[in-house]
């Protein structure tokens, strides 16, 4: 528990939004409730393991990248491991500034690009996906968090509409009440900054991201 809670306050110190759990059951429940953008996962953990748990995530089709934590060194257990479907494997003990680099290396790979934690979005305007903030036209334009993971949700499914639903799903967890008058203002705002043309919208169908 005492690396967990280092691991939340390091993230959290470096702009990251940090849910920590201690046992598998707990991690089982956020991974259906919520959306993660990476997970971090100890593998010797009360209740289920997690080599089982993302076993489990992954053949009900969560594709969120993984990186296993643990003191295990072996051959074997490192081959379990990406069996199981993580993306990355770090062992005990490491510097907490390795594991930052492995994060934000998965997290540029999730977002499509290479050397940078920019998305570019057009000309001049780009959405720093780490310090979560806009920089239009050289100003630097902080985002409110569901702003943010709003824009970050549709750089992920570029090119989709997305509908009303899915949108909401990614925004609220299940404790949360969705709202479509919120969803609709948090659009207004990121068209405000990137261009009413950057994000369309479908009647009765949603709304597309477009990065040409």
């Amino acid at each position: 528990m005492n690396l967990s809670q280092t691991l939340c306050e390091f993230l959290e110190d470096e702009g990251f939004e940090v849910v920590c759990v201690y046992e598998g059951e707990a991690a089982q429940e956020a991974l259906y409730e919520k959306q993660f953008d990476l997970l971090l996962l100890d593998v010797n953990v009360p209740n289920i393991n997690g080599f089982a748990l993302l076993k489990e995530a992954r053949k009900a089709a969560v594709a969120t990248p993984a990186i296993f934590i643990t003191s295990r060194d072996g051959l074997a257990d490192v081959e379990s491991g990406f069996a199981s479907g993580c993306d990355d494997y770090i062992r005990k003990p490491f510097a907490l500034k390795e594991l930052l680099l492995r994060v934000r290396s998965l997290l540029r790979r999730e977002f499509g690009h290479v050397g940078s934690a920019v998305v570019a979005l057009g000309e001049e305007v780009a959405f720093d996906t780490v310090g979560n903030a806009l920089h239009v036209k050289g100003q630097t334009h902080p985002l409110g968090r569901k702003e943010a993971q709003l824009l970050a949700y549709f750089l992920k499914r570029r090119g989709e509409v997305l509908s009303h639903e899915a949108l909401q799903e990614a925004l609220w967890s299940y404790e949360e009440t969705p709202s479509e008058t919120a969803l609709r203002t948090y659009i207004k705002n990121l068209r405000k900054l990137i261009g009413k043309e950057k994000i369309v919208s479908f009647k009765k169908l949603g709304y597309k991201l477009t990065t040409a």
